[in-house]
């Protein structure tokens, strides 16, 4: 990215970030070059939005010290929250997760190792008990329940999660490919793949939020790394794929920021809001 001249900041109102593999370290932790960053952004009224697959629980925790006022974006797209009131969401009906879950029960019983998490508004569920599974699961679920049938779950279902040990995108993904006619399915990390409603995605819950606080894409930056980032680099004219993204990703982005592990988020921010080389 070139510097940009003091002079000519952007006028930004609101950025986006995803979570894994663009915002957060290779510990799963917040920089904390961030925390300052975030005061200047509330003091400039610009709204600072974590969008990611992890469920709202989890990134309310992450981001509890800085979360009043702030707008999450939690399991893709599918739940809008800000200070714990629900401002949009879309879930699934009841048919698709039926249809999904007995199919990956079969797929597991065929051989192939996967897990299973349905996600309500509430918590997310599994069926599976091992530690390996449980332990990818927690990463991104602070609020995970165990439970006996993961289609007697009570709760509305905003997304299926599924956890592949293998490669997702050739393993499990082409398994799933006759719900993309009706569903959104996602390839959202080199192990999981979402399963969602049709047009549910970062993308329009980033235009949801800019339509509710008056923001432009022309005044959004979006930071992002994987498939699931390509809507919400779409709304955003100040659009960055890190270093270490996906293809896919680098090619859509009209920028490119320094990986996460080269804390590329914050050092991108420096320069858009104060003007320092990034």
């Amino acid at each position: 990215m070139t510097p940009t001249p003091p002079g000519a900041l952007p006028d930004l109102r609101m950025v986006v970030a995803d979570m894994d593999g663009t915002l957060l370290d290779a510990d799963g932790r917040v920089p904390d070059a961030l925390w300052p960053l975030l005061e200047t952004m509330r003091d400039r009224e610009i709204a600072f939005v974590p969008a990611s697959g992890r469920q709202y629980a989890t990134l309310a925790q992450l981001f509890e010290r800085a979360a009043d006022g702030m707008p999450f974006i939690a399991e893709n797209g599918t739940f809008v929250v800000r200070d714990g009131r629900e401002l949009a969401s879309v879930t699934l009906d009841r048919e698709l997760v039926v249809d999904a879950v007995t199919l990956l029960r079969h797929l597991s019983e065929e051989g192939s190792d996967l897990g299973v998490v349905v996600c309500g508004k509430r918590s997310a569920y599994v069926e599976r008990t091992d530690e390996a599974f449980l332990a990818e699961s927690r990463r991104y679920y602070a609020a995970l329940e165990h439970v006996a049938d993961l289609l007697a779950v009570d709760d509305d279902v905003v997304k299926l999660a599924i956890f592949d040990f293998g490669d997702a995108e050739t393993g499990t993904a082409p398994s799933l490919e006759r719900f993309r006619r009706t569903h959104q399915v996602v390839v959202s990390g080199p192990h999981w793949i979402d399963v969602m409603a049709a047009g549910a995605n970062k993308g329009r819950a980033v235009q949801q939020l800019q339509e509710r606080l008056g923001v432009t894409a022309a005044q959004t930056a979006a930071f992002g790394d994987y498939l699931n980032d390509l809507e919400m680099l779409d709304m955003a004219d100040h659009s960055f794929a890190m270093a270490n993204a996906h293809p896919e990703v680098l090619a859509r982005a009209r920028h490119t920021a320094p990986s996460n592990l080269d804390n590329g988020v914050v050092t991108t921010l420096r320069t858009l809001l104060h003007g320092e080389p990034a």
